[in-house]
Formats: C-alpha cells, sequence, structure tokens
C-alpha cells in the first residue's frame, strides 16, 4: 500500500508523520522545493522521495500518484494535523468494495486546531460541491483513499490546491460511491502553506471556485471502479 505525503518545508513534522506509517506500506514524500532539509529527512526515516519541482499542493499529489504502483492508494497531508495510522479503516472500505472513495472528515482535537477562517471556508466549498454535484459531504478531508487506476482515469488536471476537490467532483461526476469516516484533527506543526491566514482560504476558495465552473464530466463508472468487487483485495504495497 502506498501513501502519498506532498510536502513542502515539513522537516520537524515529518518524524512523526512517518513514524505513523502502517507497518509495511510504503511512505512517498513529495518535496514540493523545501529548502529546510525536508527530503534528507524523509529518506533517514525510511520514506521513498519523490522530487516536483512545479509548485502547487495538485502537482505534489499527482507526481505521487503517478509514482505509486499500489492498487489502493491514499494520501495524507505532511504536516502532522493527520494521523496516517488512521488509513487502514478508510482502505478497507475500499477493498470491501463498499465505496470508491472515502475521506477523512476532519474532528478536531484541540482549540486552533481547524481556524474559523479554514473551516468557514470548508463549509462553503462543502455547500457548492452539494449544488454542483448532488454529494452531500461535511469536509473536503485531506485524509483519502481510492483505487489508482481509478483516480488516473478521472484525468485530474488541477495543479494547484483545487486539486482535491476536483477529484471528489470527478468522482461524483463518474458515480463513484463516495464515503465519510470521522478522523481526529490535531494542530498541525508549523505554519500552514494555505489556509493559515484568511488571505490564503480566500485563494484557495478562488481556484476551488475554477473547478466547480467546469463543466460535468462522463458519469460512465470508470472500469477500475466497477470492477472492484465486495471481495477485492487491497492490492500493491
Amino acid at each position: 500500500m502506498d501513501v502519498v505525503l506532498p510536502c513542502l518545508d515539513e522537516a520537524e513534522a515529518l518524524p512523526w508523520v512517518l513514524g505513523r506509517v502502517p507497518a509495511g506500506w510504503r511512505a512517498l514524500v513529495v518535496d514540493n522545493g523545501s529548502t529546510d532539509g525536508s527530503a534528507r529527512t524523509a529518506r533517514e526515516h525510511g520514506a521513498t522521495v519523490v522530487t516536483e519541482p512545479r509548485r502547487g499542493f495538485g502537482a505534489a499529489c499527482h507526481a505521487g500518484l503517478l509514482a505509486s504502483d499500489a492498487d489502493i492508494v491514499c494520501f495524507c497531508d505532511c504536516d502532522a494535523s493527520l494521523d496516517p495510522g488512521l488509513l487502514p479503516a478508510l482502505v478497507s472500505r475500499v477493498a470491501d468494495g463498499e465505496a470508491d472513495l472515502v475521506l477523512g472528515r476532519r474532528r478536531p482535537t484541540a482549540r486552533g486546531a481547524w481556524p474559523l477562517h479554514a473551516r468557514a471556508g470548508n463549509a462553503v466549498l462543502a455547500r457548492m460541491i452539494r449544488r454542483r454535484t448532488g454529494t452531500r459531504l461535511r469536509d473536503l478531508g485531506p485524509l483519502r483513499a481510492a483505487r489508482r487506476e481509478a483516480l488516473l482515469g478521472l484525468g485530474l488536471t488541477d495543479r494547484r490546491s483545487g486539486y482535491p476537490l476536483q477529484m471528489v467532483v470527478r468522482a461524483a461526476d463518474a458515480g463513484w460511491r463516495i464515503a465519510e469516516r470521522d478522523v481526529p484533527y490535531r494542530p498541525r506543526t508549523g505554519a500552514s502553506k494555505v489556509t493559515g491566514t484568511w488571505r490564503g482560504t480566500v485563494h484557495a476558495v478562488r481556484d476551488m471556485r475554477a473547478v466547480l465552473r467546469q463543466p460535468a464530466a462522463d458519469r460512465a463508472v470508470p472500469e477500475a471502479v466497477a470492477g472492484a468487487g465486495a471481495g477485492a483485495g487491497a492490492g500493491g504495497r
């Protein structure tokens, strides 16, 4: 099993994050231009480092997806706000055929774990998703799991902060079963690169609105999803 960890200057958080990756899984740390030694720290803690020079959260996520060779691939933020040790519970719902895309619904564990401006931006996007696709989600969670070939079949093109939203929208347009599972959300280590300020949140919402304005994709269910039966196992690493 592979977990993609997009990374930009997260050397301080990496030891905790990589120490929580389930045994036997491969951590793909996608270095997106770090200057704090994140790549070196990742290697020292057993991760495979993928270099993505093109800046952007989506660019880093997609580079990790392309580098993976697992049947089911997971995504997790690299700032210690989310525990990758929780991923097997998400993967099991995909592997058992209960869902095609599973998102971790963030539940803050402490004051400041999820600032008001970031939570407000998330609520706005959740309403937009409902209007655009009819899919009722409470959180555009960054902790997620899906089958790799099916994700590639979505033809994701956003390489900025709209990537997670585009994944959900195109999956909904394709008729995927999208599920949520509550996960604890901890205060992040270090400063946020996207939603740490009102300005960053506004820019992220602007990027995501552009995704929502895109025309609906073909609603045909991707072959890689349609072929995932209830008894399918979680292949790959």
